[in-house]
């Protein structure tokens, strides 16, 4: 075929976990090729999550990703924790020794494509009419059109990294998949405001109106967010409800409260927790988004996705240096031991945090009594602060401390 390609590895999707991917693969010297069926721009300015655990930051500072986070990142030693009016910090530094950094999902996937393409290695951008086909075989084949043109990359394996609604998690046949799935009867409304943050770490708020968090992207813009309805209507929230909304949900007896400043950007998200089960199949191996997606309250999507692709590359490089399968063939086993465990602490931070329509009086003087108890007791700081700064590694890698 002309317009066939060959590599050894063929990666879907050029967010975190396949720009990732290929830059660890290409550390260990394995060819691949990233298929993204957006632009570089789209994927560069599509703004997310910004919580970098300890284990992401320290992988980027060794892979040679991390100057500019270091530069540009804020660093996070601890959170705050806010109901009935008052805020309580977790010392997540003096609990674990480790520490978050605040460094925006986008920044990260501009580091790796520059990365990437400094290094002459292909990323095809505005790939349409993706498919993926002989997952079953030894050279699986993904299909695309490029500028109008057919294309068919034959690889080896194929990382499927392109997201909850990409092609790859759809090209399994359904009766060898298992999916768990729960939807939050509540969104997050989010902006990004032109105000220079009013404190150094992020505010998670519990009010019997909905919860509220604090964040912010860089010294000079906040990033907040109000639980809403899911099918809220954007439209109906003015600049001026927002702010008044807000102020409401952080009223605090210290008189703190966020910076107000020109919204530059307001949306609504939907929450839910999914999990596919086996996250491989044949020569597809499913990572980040396409096979689990958190609840943001836990701050762990892009931290999960960048485990799940660590771990891949690990096997990826035991069977082309010595031909050993058997970190491939756990490759599903090991990623869900950890995704779990992230899938129950997002959860929790979520149904303490927020307002449940069906909630009861009961209820709402259960949630105080475990963030009095959260906020008060070491060890359940501890316990918080640990997942919240990243559990450790199940495995080892030349990366690993």
């Amino acid at each position: 075929m002309e317009n066939a390609l060959r590599t050894q590895v063929g990666i879907v999707g050029a967010g975190p976990a396949g720009l990732m991917l290929a830059h660890l693969l290409y550390l260990h010297g394995i060819e691949c090729i990233v298929v993204e069926a957006r632009s570089r721009r789209h994927i560069e300015e599509r703004v997310r999550a910004g919580v970098l655990e300890q284990n992401t930051v320290d992988l980027l500072n060794r892979i040679g990703i991390g100057d500019r986070m270091c530069r540009e990142g804020l660093l996070h030693n601890g959170i705050e924790i806010g109901f009935q009016g008052r805020r309580h910090r977790i010392d997540i530094a003096a609990l674990t020794g480790k520490a978050i950094t605040v460094y925006a999902q986008h920044e990260v996937v501009k580091d790796l494509v520059h990365a990437r393409l400094t290094t002459g290695q292909p990323i095809i951008f505005e790939a349409t009419d993706l498919t993926i086909t002989g997952l079953d075989t030894d050279s699986p084949l993904i299909r695309f059109s490029e500028n109008g043109q057919s294309r068919e990359l034959s690889c080896d394996f194929i990382a499927g990294c392109d997201g909850f609604h990409g092609v790859c998690r759809g090209a399994i046949p359904q009766d060898a998949l298992t999916i768990y799935e729960r939807i939050y009867p509540f969104g997050w409304l989010g902006i990004l405001a032109e105000a220079v943050p009013s404190q150094n770490q992020l505010v998670y708020m519990h009010h019997d109106r909905g919860f509220a968090l604090f964040s912010m992207r860089s010294p000079k813009v906040t990033r907040l967010y109000l639980q809403c309805d899911p099918a809220e209507n954007i439209s109906e929230w003015s600049d001026a409800r927002i702010w008044s909304e807000l102020f409401v949900r952080f009223e605090s007896s210290d008189g703190w409260k966020p910076n107000e400043g020109r919204i530059m950007q307001k949306n609504v998200t939907s929450m839910r927790s999914f999990v596919v089960e086996p996250m491989q199949y044949g020569r597809l191996f499913l990572a980040g988004d396409s096979a689990h997606i958190v609840p943001p309250t836990g701050a762990k999507g892009m931290n999960l996705a960048i485990a799940d692709v660590r771990f891949l590359a690990c096997g990826l490089a035991a069977f082309y240096k010595n031909g050993q399968v058997k970190s491939l063939e756990q490759y599903s086993a090991m990623c869900l031991r950890r995704v779990w465990k992230v899938q129950r602490f997002s959860w929790w931070m979520t149904s303490m945090l927020h307002r449940f329509p069906d909630s009861n009086a009961f209820d709402l003087r259960r949630q105080v009594a475990e963030l009095d108890y959260v906020t008060s007791s070491v060890a359940a700081a501890s316990s918080l602060a640990e997942n919240y700064a990243g559990l450790p590694l199940d495995f080892e890698d030349e990366w690993t401390n």
